[in-house]
């Protein structure tokens, strides 16, 4: 049973239990309060304790007045602000802008309970409550928001996030060293507007002069994007590729007759500076105050997890990472990661079952190359696309050794990885050890991985590997299974509609999916979150890396063609594919023979082919195996075909869960 004195102040009488009377930083979040490593709320909080300050956390306040900002009192350094572990647009919002009904982040899974656009509203109720404390945003929300950016549920360009919440500094990336050394600047009596030259912070100056950074770039203004998509697709591109620690220059974005000046990236944390974030007293739980409401489900997922990494140097075009945590990876040490697994195996709850042991890509855990340490990411290659740089370290063998270690834990059954895993980078590991033992001890049955689709130009424009390592992949992922004697399948995340994705593209990977007996239960349509590079393809027509123009579904029928297309086994969507193949002119994929997708209408036969009465398309077979974990009979899925265009010889229904943002690889 977890106490209240396990986490920090949430009311007066918290911390009048500490013997507080006053305290240094109000830190506001729109998730609920959780206390574990996985919660950026918890990670700050915790290092800035450790650092000697005093925090009190207000989870989901309500905004719609000030009274619960001022229900601990005047802050003595500042207030810090996050929308939460997700975007609050995001949370609130599917990508047809329909209202979600539940929040997993909420106690119960209410909806509702933070605002949209929750850092902007926050910040401002907060210059309400305590006028002329310093007032310093951050996490995913602010990080992603911090240039001029496309919103795509205004469906315009809205300007820096620092102008609409009026806040004082922006942290962005991870923000332990940027927000210790403001902490520290603060308590030492220096005005919040003289801390200026803090790396992995933003601010709004008078003068670009104000940049204390040597050879910054200049970006197009925020009018400039807002009018010019030329000049937007310019200005992303930078931004992402200045996003370096080590080469990364300052950035400034003139903006309503001020300067939004981006200082370069902070340095990583890595060693034991990355082991003594993970060490810090987490109480590993939701506050106790949650119990009566029905608990928080976020935690579920990670309690018996631990995270081994940060960073990824997959660099997918549609993922926020690369604009947030960057491409440089650190990771924790063994003796760290161990440390907590005997902690999670001492927990009174935990059954032996350690639920993932990852990051943003589970199988990174060095820099991919010698020489990023000293001169970062290269400008103008990515390291996993087209194909692999020669220079990549694709070395597993530490990740592998900590996998061994941690199945040798007593109490532990099985070390599961379901974080992302980069197929490409798996095969080009010349030791085959961890690829072999990935299958024989860590898979629960199904294996997810994110090949995202199959058609070359939309793998060109995701910046994944083409569909041919995936296929390389699989047949290698189910000969492994079979050699050592396991029923095990994968579930691949698929998209639709992402930019360059037209019916044609669509319709290819539908017979893709029908050749290979797959019926996926769930597709992502492309979502443009602020911040990514597929987001400026989708709002301006270009690609940011070479100013070509891309195709974009906008029109919501389109997209709902695609989505049916990757789902055409549904009944329910019959109707809506054999639209997109007469609009395609590929009427031949209409009917009762092998290759169709879909049969006809009622009483019509697709033209040329000769219905049969009674035939019935082959479909997918029912059942399961039951997992070592739940004992619960999973859907099943099917593997490739062992030849590419040969139909596999068991069928099998597939289920893909919709993934938590940011974490497709």
């Amino acid at each position: 049973m977890h106490t209240r004195d396990q986490f920090l102040p949430v009311n007066r009488e918290d911390m009048t239990a500490r013997g507080w009377y006053y305290y240094d930083f109000l830190l506001v979040t729109g998730d609920a309060y959780v206390d574990h490593p996985s919660f950026g709320t918890a990670v700050i909080s915790r290092t800035l304790e450790k650092a000697g300050f005093r925090v009190a956390i207000l989870s989901q306040p309500d905004w719609h007045g000030a009274a619960d900002f001022l229900a601990m009192g005047r802050p003595r350094l500042g207030v810090l602000i996050n929308s939460g572990n997700i975007d609050s647009m995001v949370a609130h919002y599917s990508v047809a802008k329909r209202r979600r009904t539940r929040d997993s982040y909420t106690p119960g899974g209410l909806p509702g309970k933070r605002p949209d656009r929750a850092v902007i509203v926050y910040a401002n109720r907060a210059r309400e409550a305590f006028p002329g404390v310093p007032i310093i945003i951050g996490g995913i929300e602010a990080s992603l928001r911090r240039f001029a950016h496309y919103d795509y549920w205004d469906d315009d360009v809205r300007r820096t996030i620092l102008e609409d919440s009026g806040a004082d500094l922006l942290s962005y990336g991870m923000g332990e060293r940027s927000m210790t050394e403001i902490a520290r600047r603060l308590k030492k009596g220096e005005p919040v507007e003289a801390i200026r030259d803090v790396r992995g912070t933003c601010f709004l100056a008078k003068d670009p002069a104000e940049c204390a950074f040597e050879n910054a770039l200049t970006l197009p203004s925020f009018e400039e994007v807002r009018e010019n998509r030329e000049a937007y697709a310019r200005a992303a591109f930078v931004q992402q590729n200045e996003n370096d620690f080590a080469r990364g220059r300052a950035l400034i974005q003139p903006t309503g007759g001020r300067f939004l000046i981006q200082n370069p990236p902070a340095l990583p944390l890595e060693g034991r500076e990355l082991d003594q974030v993970f060490d810090l007293p987490y109480a590993r739980y939701y506050h106790p105050d949650y119990e009566a409401l029905g608990g928080v489900a976020a935690i579920e997922e990670v309690r018996f997890s631990i995270i081994h990494n940060r960073g990824c140097f997959g660099a997918c075009n549609f993922c926020a990472l690369a604009l947030h945590q960057g491409r440089y990876v650190s990771a924790r040490s063994q003796e760290s990661v161990l440390r907590e697994a005997r902690l999670i195996a001492a927990d009174p709850d935990f059954k032996g079952y350690i639920h993932d042991v990852g990051g943003p890509t589970a199988n990174f855990d060095h820099p991919a190359c010698q020489k990023q340490k000293e001169h970062g990411a290269c400008p103008n290659r990515q390291c996993l696309f087209p194909t692999p740089c020669p220079n990549l370290n694709a070395d597993e063998s530490g990740y592998l050794a900590t996998l061994r270690k941690l199945r040798a834990i007593p109490g532990v059954k099985k070390v599961f990885i379901r974080s992302g895993i980069r197929f490409d980078y798996m095969l080009r590991d010349k030791n085959g050890d961890f690829f072999a033992e990935l299958v024989r001890y860590h898979v629960s049955g199904q294996l997810k991985v994110a090949p995202e689709h199959i058609s070359p130009r939309v793998l060109h424009y995701m910046g994944k590997p083409f569909a041919d390592v995936y296929d390389h992949f699989c047949r290698k992922y189910y000969a492994l299974s079979e050699k050592y004697g396991k029923e095990q399948y994968l579930v691949p995340y698929l998209m639709s509609s992402h930019p360059g994705s037209g019916l044609n593209e669509a319709i290819d990977l539908a017979c893709y999916l029908r050749e290979h007996r797959l019926n996926p239960e769930q597709v992502q349509d492309f979502y443009p979150t602020p911040g990514t590079l597929s987001t400026a393809m989708y709002y301006t027509g270009l690609d940011p890396r070479d100013m070509t123009p891309v195709f974009v579904a906008r029109d919501p029928e389109d997209k709902a063609m695609q989505r049916a297309l990757l789902q055409s086994g549904n009944p329910k969507n019959h109707a809506l594919v054999r639209k997109a193949l007469k609009l395609a002119g590929r009427e031949d994929l209409i009917g009762w023979n092998r290759h169709c997708l879909v049969p006809p209408e009622k009483n019509a036969a697709a033209p040329g082919v000769r219905e049969r009465k009674g035939e019935k398309r082959p479909g997918p077979e029912k059942g399961g195996k039951k997992t070592e974990k739940s004992g619960k009979t999973p859907r099943r899925t099917e593997k490739p075909a062992q030849k590419p265009g040969k139909p596999s010889p068991r069928p099998g229904k597939q289920a893909v869960s919709r993934p938590k943002p940011g974490k497709r690889k």
